[in-house]
């Protein structure tokens, strides 16, 4: 099942794609994708639903991000080999763990926006895992049980403030909308194995990152695990697991977003992103 939010900005309700591809809108089903309504019962109860008898979207709607009221926005960084060698890193022998602020969450098309000051606006197409059930020391054999679906993020990184001004990765990684998520919210049921998801990114049409998540040295359940150690996970939290490599820092000389470029991205069975890069209008 391929869930979505659509609408304006702050006004998004929950949507279906059906097997047409017809957007169907669930909002007389379902208040939000967000919190209680991401556990597997509720998600089957979706799955239920006769959607020809639902509302259609309009497919010029916007969509926004495929999950709402996020509590914790957890990165991973350098899970990949190699990308940690393209960043002239070694691979952490413990998952490097960061935070993306909510408040840099947006729609999988919507504008990102440089911010004022930046030079290093970077690029990162990433698999994330949405939780949809709580839990704290969580068994890895267990960890796919409190899954509610997968989604591309586009981890957007601003590596002078991440790298160069001190302190932790944090302050380059929650700048607004450095944090598209979408179109979808994918159903494990849809997943056969996201350990082997075709993954890439391009930016304004030249192929940067084409890589794979087979990759991806701390997988998804030893991934919930692991953080479940440190925090409970809730309903609706995002774990984005990391980049493969082609990022523009990993470039010779690296490479850059500016203002009037386009990023266009997807991960196999996930959907795609397209954005255009503005500068923020309050820099």
């Amino acid at each position: 099942m391929k869930l979505l939010r659509v609408g304006p900005l702050g006004q998004e309700i929950p949507a279906v794609l059906d097997d047409q591809g017809v957007i169907r809108d669930i909002s007389s089903e379902v208040d939000d994708l967000a919190g209680e309504h991401l556990s597997a019962s509720n998600l089957a109860r979706i799955a239920s639903l006769d959607l020809s008898r639902l509302p259609e979207v309009s497919d010029t709607t916007r969509i926004g991000a495929c999950v709402g009221q996020v509590g914790k926005f957890i990165c991973i960084g350098l899970n990949y080999a190699d990308h940690a060698a393209e960043s002239g890193a070694d691979v952490p022998p413990e998952p490097v763990v960061f935070n993306k602020w909510t408040s840099a969450i947006c729609g999988p098309n919507d504008n990102v926006l440089i911010p004022r000051g930046s030079n290093k606006t970077d690029w990162e197409v990433e698999l994330g895992v949405v939780i949809g059930k709580a839990g704290r020391y969580i068994e890895e054999a267990n960890a796919l049980d409190h899954v509610a679906g997968y989604c591309v993020v586009n981890d957007i990184s601003e590596r002078e403030f991440q790298l160069e001004r001190s302190g932790t990765w944090d302050k380059g990684k929650g700048c607004d909308t450095f944090g598209p998520i979408g179109p979808w919210l994918v159903t494990p049921d849809e997943i056969a194995d996201p350990h082997d998801l075709a993954m890439w990114l391009e930016v304004d049409g030249k192929r940067y990152q084409d890589g794979s998540t087979r990759t991806m040295v701390y997988q998804v359940p030893f991934l919930i695990s692991y953080l479940s150690r440190f925090m409970s996970l809730q309903p609706g939290d995002i774990i984005s697991t990391g980049t493969p490599p082609g990022v523009g820092l990993g470039q010779k000389p690296p490479v850059y977003l500016r203002s009037g470029q386009s990023m266009r991205l997807g991960i196999e069975g996930l959907g795609i992103q397209t954005q255009e890069v503005i500068a923020d209008p309050d820099a």
